[in-house]
């Protein structure tokens, strides 16, 4: 069964038939992940959770019309009660102004009462990232001996280089790099491709590696098995294992944090770090925020611009330790 029909309950009756059709929208329309079709799924039967209760009436009994500013605002404020994260409450109410957004555009309703609702400011954060200095380290960590290091070797690099996120670094598949041209392309969020650069030792870091993948692809050869391959058994991904077939985001997950684990003290390194490290050390050598967005593949301007906040500490620790009455 679907996940998304089967966490929507058919005695909500009118309201749950928009909502299926409000998350189909998204699927085919906006061409959203399925992991971001979920989590709409999972916010908005919240909600209207949340609005059956403070409403007092049966679930059943919902409807549209007792979506309004004082129900929103009820919802909110239950979700800060349950101590979470003004982060999560915005991500929250941003599910249910796009969705009462397509309300209002399929005439289900006539106006959109949470668009005077202001947005709950969020903490800002330093994204997590290593020091220069620690990224050099974490790249000699693999061993240059064995092919499995070299293909390790070779993730690290290619994450420092270009910046990618997880998923897009798993994904890859060999034609998507160009090795002449040091350019890879990438499949991002919302379906989105976009070309990223990589530099030479990133380039000779796969070009090594590529060899042990040939050994590591012929060993997983079911050519004469007298078995179909699979449509993942024929792709040609970038990363393997030792198997021969595709590693994993939850694999690359764990032997990045291996490496880190041995060549730094510092807990909490993921593999999404690595992409912060390759947005500071960027921005602190001078690059143009709207570049380092483009490399990242944001949608907005904004999501980029938290890393002025790190470079901004940066700044601070260098100034305390040089100025003489800092």
């Amino acid at each position: 069964m679907d996940r998304v029909a089967a966490t929507v309950d058919g005695a909500w009756g009118a309201v749950i038939d928009h909502l299926k059709s409000f998350l189909q929208f998204l699927r085919l329309n906006r061409n959203l992940s399925p992991h971001t079709v979920r989590a709409y799924d999972s916010d908005l039967t919240q909600f209207l959770e949340a609005v059956a209760s403070q409403t007092g009436v049966r679930r059943r009994d919902l409807e549209p019309a007792m979506f309004d500013r004082a129900t929103i605002r009820g919802f909110l404020a239950g979700v800060h009660a349950q101590g979470q994260s003004r982060a999560t409450a915005a991500r929250k109410l941003a599910a249910v102004r796009t969705f009462l957004r397509y309300l209002r555009r399929e005439g289900v309703i006539d106006a959109d009462p949470a668009a005077l609702i202001a947005t709950p400011k969020r903490e800002v954060r330093m994204p997590a990232h290593l020091s220069e200095q620690e990224m050099i380290a974490l790249l000699a960590a693999p061993a240059d001996d064995e092919p499995l290091g070299r293909r390790d070797h070779a993730i690290l690099e290619l994450f420092y280089a270009s910046g990618l996120r997880l998923s897009e670094l798993a994904g890859l598949d060999v034609d998507d790099v160009n090795l002449s041209a040091k350019m890879v392309r990438v499949l991002g969020k919302g379906g989105k491709q976009r070309l990223v650069p990589f530099n030479t030792s990133a380039a000779s870091a796969i070009r090594a590696y590529l060899r042990d993948r040939e050994a590591l692809r012929r060993g997983n050869d079911l050519v004469g098995t007298g078995r179909r391959r699979s449509r993942s058994e024929r792709d040609e991904p970038l990363f393997v294992n030792f198997r021969g077939g595709r590693l994993t985001v939850r694999s690359i997950d764990r032997l990045v944090r291996r490496y880190v684990a041995a060549s730094s003290t510092r807990l909490g390194i993921s593999p999404h770090a690595l992409r912060h490290s390759f947005a500071t050390h960027l921005l602190q050598r001078g690059a143009d925020l709207r570049a380092i967005q483009e490399l990242l593949g944001h949608a907005r301007l904004s999501t980029t611009q938290r890393y002025t906040h790190v470079d901004m500490a940066y700044l601070m620790s260098v100034y305390k330790k040089a100025h003489p009455k800092a």
